[in-house]
């Protein structure tokens, strides 16, 4: 079916077409009477404004971008990623924007999408995930004069707004509460050692850890169940076995625990173990897992937001969201 144009609406309503565009763009240049009937056409018939037209307007898009540079087979896996795109999707789509989402393996090809995006004003801005250590594109958007919101940080994101939870009291909570059930040699499998927000973990871990008297042993992976396994087997082979592991994704904790039970340790007598991320996969396991929980949907709405704003030109630094909590179950017990 065709989409409905201006020229339509011109020809029921029996004006011109810049008659049709006074109108539906508020503009002096018509009387109230024939707005109202333009008007009227326009919903009977279901027109709606061109977004490329738009964008040639007023340089609006009406669109924002987010790229993420990890492997498709496991961000589709990952059930962080989807709760977060979901909670960007609600946001966005309760203003009528829209998001356009890129896959990428490549630092570099990302920063071209970025460059690609602006110069042909695909979108209006972009939010930035997965900050580095060492983080070029950050540079890039400063460079670019690109709209961006960075979820991470807020450490490492330059002169970006950042929408951030502390990742460092989160963790801290975990290793205060295995300490207080009586573990003594608590293992860690993070996801990569290059991620901000695994190495602020790992640093605020090994500090309290070393605290309290207690051993720690942290592997980085690349999140997914496989790695996961891996790890876990790792840990758990070693001389100095941990009676715990924290596990930074909920899809390496459920991988961790077909491990324990295929060693013949049991959880949690043998191995406590805690997701990060709480997912309808930590309550699904038996025993259910103990897990840090935040609401993400909300965490990709306020970033969603916070880029909204930054795209109409209102002044913001960002904000600090909820820190996320850890929620005891099944998986966790004193070390027997």
């Amino acid at each position: 079916m065709r989409r409905p144009t201006i020229g339509d609406i011109a020809r029921r309503a029996g004006v011109s077409k810049g008659a049709v565009s006074y109108a539906l763009n508020g503009r002096p240049g018509v009387s109230e009477e024939t707005r109202r009937r333009i008007l009227r056409i326009a919903a009977e018939i279901g027109w709606q404004p061109s977004s490329a037209a738009r964008a040639l307007s007023d340089g609006r898009a009406d669109v924002l971008g987010l790229v993420v540079d990890r492997p498709a087979r496991t961000l589709g896996l990952e059930p962080f990623f989807m709760q977060l795109i979901s909670g960007i999707e609600g946001a966005l789509s309760a203003r009528s924007v829209g998001l356009l989402l890129h896959m990428t393996e490549d630092q570099r090809a990302e920063i071209d999408i970025y460059r690609r995006w602006w110069a042909q004003r695909r979108v209006d801005g972009v939010i930035l995930v997965d900050l580095r250590l060492e983080d070029p594109r950050v540079e890039a958007l400063e460079e670019l004069r690109m709209p961006a919101v960075v979820i991470g940080g807020p450490d490492g994101a330059g002169t970006l707004p950042a929408v951030w939870s502390d990742e460092a009291e989160a963790i801290r909570s975990v290793v205060r509460y295995l300490a207080a059930l009586g573990h003594r040699s608590i293992g860690r499998v993070a996801g990569p050692a290059t991620l901000r927000h695994t190495d602020v973990r790992t640093r605020a871990m090994e500090k309290l850890a070393a605290a309290m008297g207690v051993e720690t042993a942290t592997v980085n992976t690349d999140y997914s169940g496989e790695e996961g396994a891996n790890a876990t087997r790792s840990l758990l082979s070693s001389c100095s076995r941990p009676t715990a592991i924290i596990y930074d994704n909920d899809v390496m904790a459920v991988a961790g625990l077909a491990v324990a039970q295929e060693m013949g340790i049991p959880v949690p007598d043998g191995l406590s173990i805690v997701a990060w991320d709480d997912s309808p996969l930590c309550r699904l396991v038996r025993p259910s897992l103990s897990a840090v929980s935040r609401d993400i949907a909300a965490y990709g709405a306020h970033a969603a937001e916070c880029l909204l704003d930054v795209v109409a030109g209102r002044r913001t630094t960002g904000m600090q969201d909820a820190t996320p909590v850890l929620v005891p179950r099944g998986s966790t017990a004193p070390p027997s």
